[in-house]
């Protein structure tokens, strides 16, 4: 396959297109009734149904608002997440895939009732979804999805056909879905949240939480926000003094194309049931549509050079529209539970004003909605119609157990593996690349960027002690443990790490 030469390095079409919101850096000790850490569209959501609730509320950002996984999003509002339903049926019964389907559906209507009430210019279109299959093993699946499904109170149908130059052999499809511009519409939410009694602080990285007394949050720069209640949507627990969350959230990563093609889109959303995984969906810009093209999922810090996925969906994008100009690319990082449905909820069942979010699977829409209006039902009311689905402490949890097992030697298996692998000792190396190289019985990461300069860094992962793989398509060090990830001069690109990289002093040979 011949390689396609980028002329641009990734960076998504979301952030591309929106400015940065001019919020403050927290430089004083405050009290709120709430404080969110995360400032991705679960946090956002949350604060702005809290505030709504009559709460004050505090958001705190370690970096900027929606530049983590909102802002490299596939951004599809939909209840339909892969063929989930007849899986969550057999493992947990009808009743939980009643209540997964009621709340998705829910959260679409909630997203659209807000974007219609504050009037939010965010690309906001409803569209037809499809789960569609190139093989003959998957129609039985997708034909018991699509009957499911319509039991379920979702507009479904089962379909032999799709609207997309690709020949299928079956797909179901769920109407009334949508698609829209995340970062519009988390920055519209966000300027009704900040205020004299509630607060967006970005570049405030949340370094300790302590539960003496209400909660007592420290950032990075030693500033205090003292909370009674606090909520975790940091996309993975800043927070491990207990639940073993580092044991039952597991990161991968997936890539997205962004192709302005010579025909025209038909509409809808589209995902592969079988894989390498591929899905599609539209993109309005400025300057006419662009069709987006996703997959290639992956364990971070784990499999092939990460480039090569990116030269994939190239190739898969040219087969499909011959002639496509490869216009934006980007690659995001979702965590997945052991029972594929998310946490939302108490932290643990003994913490009744610690609350989490996470574990989306890739679908992290409607499931930030679900789990904000989960939270804010909790603390309003004590209760949620949903709160035994997404419970983090939930007994289906050990039904997974095979699940659990084999992505814990992994993370095992990749913990000792780095820890006992041989390493060069000779650190020739051209612009732009990377290597781990032992100085003074120590493993040290070298990059040589474009100038000639050398950053070296220790790849010890500050979360847990894991050893780091370098990810070539985006230049950064990634953990194949938990997914913290640092760019190269070893500061923190996404947790659970919250320190950063010790950087080495002096030269190499």
């Amino acid at each position: 396959m011949e390689k396609y030469t980028f002329a641009q390095p990734p960076h998504p079409y979301w952030l591309a297109s929106t400015s940065d919101a001019d919020y403050p850096v927290l430089d004083r000790d405050i009290k709120v009734d709430a404080a969110i850490i995360g400032g991705g569209i679960t946090g956002i959501s949350c604060a702005y149904l809290l505030k709504k609730a009559g709460l004050s509320v505090a958001v705190l950002e370690a970096d900027r608002l929606g530049q983590g996984a909102t802002g490299h999003t596939t951004a599809k509002i939909t209840s339909q997440h892969g063929l989930i339903y007849n899986k969550i049926k057999k493992q947990m019964g009808m009743e939980a895939a009643q209540q997964y389907a009621a709340a998705n559906e829910q959260a679409i209507r909630e997203i659209e009732a807000i974007i219609q009430e504050k009037e939010i210019d965010c690309d906001f279109s409803r569209q037809t979804a499809y789960v569609y299959t190139e093989r003959d093993g998957y129609v039985q699946e997708i034909e018991e999805e699509a009957k499911l499904a319509q039991e379920l109170g979702i507009e479904a149908n089962f379909v032999t056909e799709i609207e997309l130059p690709i020949k299928i052999k079956a797909a179901v499809s769920f109407g009334k879905q949508a698609q829209f511009h995340p970062r519009k519409y988390l920055l519209a939410l966000a300027q009704d949240i900040h205020d004299d009694n509630s607060h967006i602080f970005i570049q405030s990285r949340v370094v300790d939480i302590d539960e003496e007394k209400n909660y007592l949050i420290t950032t990075a720069a030693g500033k205090k926000v003292v909370a009674e209640k606090v909520i975790i949507a940091s996309h993975y627990p800043c927070y491990n003094k207990a639940g073993l969350y580092f044991a039952r959230l597991f990161p991968h990563r997936s890539y997205v194309v962004a192709i302005k093609a010579q025909e025209a889109y038909p509409g809808g959303m589209y995902i592969t049931a079988e894989e390498p995984g591929r899905s599609f969906r539209s993109l309005p810009t400025e300057d006419g549509e662009l069709i987006m093209i996703g997959g290639e999922h992956h364990k971070t810090g784990q499999g092939v050079d990460t480039r090569q996925h990116y030269q994939n969906l190239v190739a898969y994008a040219r087969e499909v529209y011959p002639g496509a100009e490869i216009l934006y690319r980007w690659s995001t990082q979702d965590y997945l539970t052991p029972d594929q449905i998310p946490y939302a909820g108490y932290f643990l069942p003994n913490t009744p004003n610690l609350f989490l979010a996470t574990g989306f699977r890739r679908w992290g829409m409607t499931n930030s909605m679900v789990s904000a209006m989960i939270i804010r039902d909790l603390i309003v009311s004590g209760e949620s119609p949903w709160q035994d689905l997404y419970n983090p402490s939930r007994q289906t949890i050990a039904a997974s157990g095979k699940t659990f097992v084999v992505e814990n030697l992994n993370v095992a298996n990749q913990l000792i593996k780095g820890k006992l692998s041989a390493v060069p000792t000779d650190t020739e190396l051209e612009a732009g690349e990377a290597k781990v190289i032992m100085i003074d019985g120590d493993k040290v990461g070298v990059y040589k960027d474009e100038k000639g300069t050398q950053h070296l860094v220790d790849t010890t992962c500050t979360h847990l002690g894991c050893e780091l793989k370098w990810n070539a398509a985006e230049k950064s060090w990634d953990c194949p443990c938990h997914g913290s990830r640092f760019t190269y001069e070893g500061e923190i690109i996404e947790g659970p790490a919250v320190k950063p990289l010790r950087t080495v002093k002096g030269q190499t040979d």
